[in-house]
């Protein structure tokens, strides 16, 4: 039988934390399954969570008004979905959804803050990481933005 640690372990964005820190993570993590066209989070709401994504995909969108729901970017296998959970007010800053089904191993956010508090070398470890995924989806955020400005002036 796979263990949550095993999930961990087999997942890239915990490659490299030891496998002490992985155990610790592993007490506040599940297996999540999720069907196609579910929703996953919404966007403003409570931010308790965060995800590695195993198989699938998850669209990250926001309220547009008068356009609805505008998909933003999406999330596959060997990345990780939600970092709000860790930065003050833990709130999504957007909607999540499954277009299709996604497997995932879903993390408690404040139970991960309080090992991270209790272990500050895993605490700056996980933060990093976060931190690259962010200006990861920066970045891309600033092509897409670039790409409409062009499309637009031309």
């Amino acid at each position: 039988m796979i263990t949550a640690y095993d999930l961990l372990a087999a997942h890239p964005f915990m490659a490299g934390i030891p496998g002490e820190y992985l155990a610790r993570m592993a007490h506040y993590s599940h297996r999540a399954v999720f069907h196609a066209g579910a929703r996953i989070f919404n966007e403003g709401a409570t931010a308790n969570r965060f995800w590695l994504i195993r198989e699938g995909r998850v669209d990250l969108d926001t309220d547009v008004p008068g356009r609805g729901r505008v998909v933003v970017e999406s999330i596959g296998a060997g990345q990780v979905l939600g970092w709000s959970w860790l930065f003050p007010p833990y709130r999504w800053h957007f909607g999540a959804t499954a277009p299709e089904p996604v497997l995932a191993v879903t993390l408690d956010g404040p139970g991960i803050r309080r090992l991270c508090a209790d272990e500050p070398e895993l605490g700056y470890d996980l933060t990093t990481r976060l931190m690259q995924v962010v200006v990861a989806r920066m970045q891309a955020t600033r092509m897409r933005l670039l790409d409409l400005y062009d499309t637009c002036s031309t």
